[in-house]
């Protein structure tokens, strides 16, 4: 049992291991979204389809022999041919949407060893079914799950902060070489048991009938909702905070723990308490969603989700475990379970950015699984039924609720991989002259325009004079102007630019720019010439010439979620690199409900050897200017620094030595959380 066990903890340790490990390795390729993940995710679930179908194949055609030397085979390919990193001439272009071309690199990079890991757990399951035939194997899944969770656990707290993510991949395939000497090991035991495998011929007395269709499709049901489930959340969750490793493990976890708790013992599940506690929960959390706001605290969003996954997930694996067939069908059970997970990652990551003007898929995930528990357990228990009807009601209430506020009184709603648009008017009152339009990312207002042709190339919103991002334009401003813009908005920002001046915007998405010509008017008055490059603003500046820019301003966030890629300081290096010497300046915008982004832009600048001056600026209400936070990073001696109107305006920002400086290797958000 210790070999089968050992080999099955490494195959399930390292599977979920390099999941958030290559996901940050080719972040800056995709622009730091949170579709990486998400087509990570299907990626993942699409590999793990199919490496159960490979075992499901291998254990119902081959014979042991067979089996060992393909098996053997593949891994040895795999240890030596696959890369330790992704390739850098599958980098993207940069202008097309990004899925292919993900999946693309992460077939490259780690497709053939995470596809016989992912077939390691029924592999070894029926290998052990084979030589131990009286000991049930379901145990083994139960610890391959407790390794997922370790793995992704171990991540953030005790890898990703203190290795080098190069280090963190060549330690990674060293593991799988060791891991592929186990597997063989394991593989050629199994050649010397002449047991075989085939239900209807397995030494067992009263073997059961095959599984029916009912069956099969009970157990993609069991596994697709839950599947569903933890991206609809992760989605909801990283939409407004960042798109890093953090975030996407709490719901992976909750998942992987519901099946740690239900396929290792059957005394956990408790069929009645969680049939009657499950649905009052669901309750709960419509309630606390349609009472939550764009306020809310990150802590309070990141507990109820993390309790509300795990009680949910726990249900759906709780009744898929009661449902586990005979181990002879153990093969087809895991195939089974896969398909389900493979088909609630395509609905969240395909189907939802198509189908859906907004992220409602967390609303309709929670109104599938009610109808689906509803219909599953009717006729249960007579309290189940009442308490599963008033959930599913209630789930629907609230998704017609929620999509019908947003969607009202929109001009346009549009979604894609990059996230969900809307741009909406405010024409209450009868002086014309307060008329505005604006552009809302997710639940974060990105750009405003009054509607009068006497006010429309007003600057707004966080870009008002005296901003940070104004002060630094209007005090760096010359003849033949510079300025560099990451993150397009609106396109307030091109307001400042005088005749003669050149200001090249780098946006990521193609929809952005679509909305700031068709439905915005700044583009089209800026006063001089005006460049909009599409793609990520990393790539496009490792691409482009020297800019000599006199200001780059970087305001690239999706919602209030920050892209980690363009706050570290491989990304400052290159933005220094743009700017013109020696007086330059970088504005950063660090307004951000959940975050303190301040100190991480000073650790950064004081690893370089430059200055800072953090400017808050007041609201000016009449003139729809708001409060925001910039920090200028210039070199020492600029003069901008001896100017009394920024240098009153601000003040350095606060150093805090114990922070390291982000990098493209490390990045922390532990330690810039507002608890208050």
């Amino acid at each position: 049992m210790a070999i089968y066990a050992a080999t099955v903890f490494l195959s399930a340790f390292l599977l979920f291991l390099v999941q958030p490990l290559i996901a940050k390795l080719i972040l800056p390729w995709f622009g730091g979204s949170a579709v990486v993940w998400n087509t990570c995710m299907l990626f993942f679930q699409i590999l793990l389809l199919a490496g159960y179908a490979y075992a499901h194949w291998t254990i119902r055609r081959l014979n042991s022999r067979q089996q060992f030397l393909l098996h053997s085979t593949l891994l040895a390919l795999a240890v030596l041919f696959t890369p330790s990193l992704p390739p850098d001439w599958l980098k993207p272009a940069g202008d097309s949407a990004p899925i292919l071309p993900i999946l693309a690199v992460l077939t490259v990079s780690i497709g053939l060893p995470y596809f016989l890991l992912s077939s390691t757990s029924p592999l070894l399951q029926a290998w052990y079914s084979r030589v131990h035939q009286s000991a049930p194997p379901y145990r083994l899944f139960a610890l391959s799950n407790l390794a997922s969770l370790l793995a992704l656990l171990a991540y953030p707290i005790g890898i990703e902060p203190f290795l080098p993510a190069r280090l963190q991949a060549y330690s990674w395939h060293g593991a799988f070489a060791a891991f592929g000497l186990f597997c063989v090991y394991t593989a050629w035991q199994a050649t010397r048991s002449d047991a075989p495998t085939q239900p209807n011929s397995l030494p067992y007395l009263g073997v059961p009938a095959p599984p029916t269709a009912k069956d099969y499709l009970t157990w993609i049901t069991l596994a697709a909702l839950p599947s569903m489930l933890f991206l609809a959340f992760t989605n909801h969750l990283v939409q407004n905070v960042a798109s890093i490793p953090f975030l996407w493990v709490i719901p992976l976890s909750m998942y992987l723990l519901s099946f740690i708790l239900v396929f290792d013992s059957d005394r956990f599940y408790r069929p009645l308490l969680f049939r009657i506690v499950t649905p009052i929960l669901l309750a709960a959390l419509l309630f606390g969603i349609y009472k939550s706001d764009s306020d809310t605290k990150l802590h309070y969003q990141l507990g109820a989700a993390a309790v509300s996954l795990l009680v949910f997930c726990t249900f759906c694996h709780g009744e898929l475990a009661r449902r586990k067939p005979h181990p002879g069908y153990l093969t087809s059970f895991f195939l089974m379970m896969s398909v389900g997970g493979a088909i609630g990652g395509f609905l969240i990551s395909i189907l939802a950015p198509i189908a859906l003007t907004g992220y409602f898929e967390l609303y309709i995930a929670l109104a599938l699984f009610s109808f689906a528990a509803l219909m599953l357990l009717y006729r249960a228990h007579w309290a189940s039924d009442v308490l599963w009807t008033a959930a599913s009601v209630g789930a629907v209430v609230l998704a017609v609720v929620e999509i019908r506020a947003t969607t009202e009184h929109c001009r346009v709603i549009v979604r894609n991989y990059y996230g969900s648009l809307r741009v909406q008017d405010s024409t209450e009152g009868a002086d014309r002259e307060t008329w505005t339009r604006t552009l809302i990312h997710g639940t974060i207002n990105h750009g405003l325009q009054f509607l009068s042709d006497d006010r429309y190339l007003l600057p707004t919103t966080y870009y008002g004079p005296t901003s940070g991002v104004g002060l630094a334009i209007a005090n760096t401003w010359h003849m033949g102007h510079r300025v560099g813009l990451i993150g397009l908005g609106t396109g307030t920002l091109t307001s400042y630019a005088r005749k003669g001046d050149y200001y090249r915007i780098y946006e990521i998405n193609p929809l952005v720019l679509d909305i700031a010509r068709s439905e915005f008017r700044f583009l089209k008055g800026c006063r001089g010439t005006c460049d909009v490059v599409l793609g990520d603003a990393r790539l496009s500046l490792e691409r482009d010439p020297i800019q000599n820019f006199d200001v780059l301003a970087v305001d690239a966030f999706s919602g209030d979620s920050i892209p980690v890629h363009l706050l570290t300081r491989e990304a400052f290096q290159l933005y220094f690199r743009h700017l013109s010497a020696p007086h330059g300046v970088l504005a950063v915008h660090i307004s951000n409900k959940h975050l303190r982004l301040g100190p991480v832009v000073e650790r950064i600048a004081t690893s370089l050897g430059l200055s800072t001056l953090m400017v808050d600026n007041e609201e000016i209400d009449d003139a729809q200017v708001f409060s925001s936070d910039w920090v200028l990073v210039y070199r020492p001696g600029t003069a901008i620094s001896t100017l009394p109107l920024v240098s009153s305006a601000g003040a350095p920002a606060p150093p805090r030595p114990e922070l390291r400086a982000w990098t493209d290797d490390y990045s922390n958000l532990f330690q810039i959380w507002k608890r208050d």
